[in-house]
């Protein structure tokens, strides 16, 4: 992997980290559709860093609403009263909804890099990302805001990013049609998700790195990472900005549309290669 390259993906991974769109398809699509031809033992490390990048990114943004939530859920241990307040309620909520995730990625991850290295998996599970986007709107009620959220609708959000550890299942996509298919407006849905990235997050983030850690060639693989962790900050940072404007006004559809006919036409490529 060249530097040019690491800092494209690491662009490509700040950008759709957080659009509904997948991450993981777009780090898989990109390179073959530039033909590039990258080590496999350092591609899913790789990407694995690049969304600690976008988690330092949502962390800062988020800074003010974490630390909160942080005060509010050791207050509420404190007092013997774990659902204090909304900020300490939103706290527990947010664990609870990294539980199905955490399961999964333990069981699954032979599977889920396999699929990594293939096209076809990856564009047709981006047909899945669709088909949620689709129905988050024509299901969604819209009707809640976060403060008004329940224990239900965090574990509903928590399947549905369990379901994201295949490349094409947007992350932010699947957890974003959870929180409206249990009737939260689409900011609220957003922020959730945006939220409960987080521990999962740094999870995937640490077992990565310390796989790293024991890579012997890490020193010189060292730019590139570094390369790309930087990029995909900077450039999810301005993604979350956009799209919490972006929701406030406009629905899914746009995304669900951009996934079907990305997702359509790389399964049509590879039928005609």
């Amino acid at each position: 992997m060249t530097l040019l390259e690491a800092i494209i993906l690491g662009i490509v991974q700040g950008l759709t980290e957080f659009l509904p769109i997948s991450s993981s398809a777009h780090l898989v699509i990109v390179p073959a559709l530039f033909g590039w031809k990258l080590d496999p033992q350092i591609v899913f490390p790789f990407d694995v860093i690049i969304q600690v990048g976008t988690l330092v990114a949502v962390i800062a943004y988020f800074w003010q609403d974490l630390w909160k939530i942080l005060i509010a859920w050791m207050r509420g241990i404190q007092h013997r009263n774990l659902f204090e307040t909304p900020d300490a309620r939103l706290g527990w909520y947010i664990l609870l909804a990294t539980l199905p995730a955490s399961i999964a990625g333990v069981f699954l991850k032979s599977a889920v890099e396999a699929a990594f290295h293939s096209l076809t998996t990856t564009a047709s599970f981006l047909l899945g990302t669709a088909v949620l986007l689709f129905l988050a709107e024509m299901l969604g009620k819209r009707t809640r805001s976060l403060s008004q959220m329940n224990a239900l609708d965090a574990i509903v959000s928590g399947f549905f990013q369990a379901l994201a550890i295949f490349p094409g299942i947007s992350r932010s996509g699947s957890t974003i049609t959870g929180g409206l298919l249990r009737g939260l407006d689409r900011p609220s849905a957003a922020r959730f998700s945006f939220l409960m990235s987080i521990p999962i997050m740094l999870a995937a983030g640490a077992m990565e790195g310390l796989n790293l850690i024991r890579e012997p060639g890490l020193w010189e693989f060292l730019p590139q990472l570094s390369a790309g962790f930087i990029t995909a900050a900077i450039v999810g940072y301005a993604s979350i900005h956009w799209l919490l404007g972006y929701l406030q006004r406009h629905s899914l559809r746009s995304f669900a549309l951009y996934c079907l006919v990305v997702g359509a036409g790389i399964l049509a490529w590879q039928i005609l290669l």
